[in-house]
């Protein structure tokens, strides 16, 4: 099956490219807010990243399909000792767009993994009450519904042809809330300097929550993960991605790059750069 894929360089803010209710998933995971070594002083206050939330989300809201999944991946984020409350503002501000709010998944990291600090050892430092700061190996994957699907609506050879693998949904444990699955680490190739999340992310939700054919978008591309798994699972994909600088590593990752036997049928890549 023939797919397309189009990257725009561009804010997320508005989706003036894409047309009424013509994205069938979105997949995405927004920068962290001002984390440190990823995105520190990227916002000049909580409250303008919830702005740019909300933004994207009416935007979002707009562009879905009706009865279609917007995914979010999410964590509360410290900055300087102060606990951000980000991914229950953030179901707020997803709800208030006119999502409904459909479910909530949690992908752990491998034991042993902690990116930026080991915030357990204040207490071996100092092993009395009140010292306690538990080591994070979780991040949200909120799920969000615009009302409801219509099964009936999807061709019977496209729901065949879309089929998961009751082998692998059972094997990896997708049934539970709880996702184990291994994170980018900081010095893969296409990777370095981006907060990018697991291919095994996206690959999972566009096989639960769209069909062969159907448009994937991923409001902040990154490194083009989401798009890759979208390419793979034969789904047409757009993604916006602010910073250029990313597009030689999106277009590298999805095959078009100098790597062209990465596939080998006709799918078409398109940048458009809305700076």
């Amino acid at each position: 099956m023939t797919t397309t894929h189009k990257v725009i360089i561009g804010s997320s803010e508005n989706l003036q490219e894409i047309q009424d209710r013509s994205i069938h998933l979105i997949v995405t995971s927004p920068p962290y807010f001002n984390a440190p070594f990823d995105y520190i002083d990227l916002y000049e206050s909580y409250e303008q990243y919830l702005e740019v939330l909300s933004t994207v989300a009416k935007e979002s809201f707009r562009v879905l399909a009706d009865g279609r999944i917007f995914a979010l991946n999410i964590d509360d984020m410290l900055i300087n000792g102060e606990k951000f409350p980000i991914t229950a503002d953030a179901t707020k501000i997803f709800q208030e767009a006119g999502f409904r709010y459909r479910d909530r998944l949690i992908w752990k990291k491998p034991d042993g993994y902690v990116r930026i600090s080991r915030r357990s050892g204040v207490l071996l430092q100092n092993p009395y009450p009140m010292y306690f700061y538990p080591d994070n190996l979780l991040e949200s994957i909120i799920i969000f519904q615009k009302g409801k699907f219509n099964y009936k609506s999807i061709d019977q050879t496209v729901r065949n042809l879309s089929k998961i693998d009751l082998n692998e949904f059972n094997k990896n444990k997708w049934y539970l809330t709880l996702w184990e699955m291994t994170n980018v680490l900081p010095n893969s190739e296409l990777e370095k300097g981006i907060a990018a999340f697991p291919y095994e992310l996206p690959y999972r939700i566009i096989s639960l929550f769209s069909y062969k054919g159907e448009t994937v978008l991923d409001p902040f591309a990154g490194s083009g993960t989401t798009l890759l798994a979208a390419r793979r699972l034969e789904r047409n994909s757009i993604g916006y991605e602010i910073n250029a600088e990313l597009i030689s590593v999106i277009k590298e990752k999805l095959g078009f790059g100098i790597n062209r036997d990465l596939f080998s049928n006709d799918d078409k890549f398109t940048i458009i750069d809305n700076h």
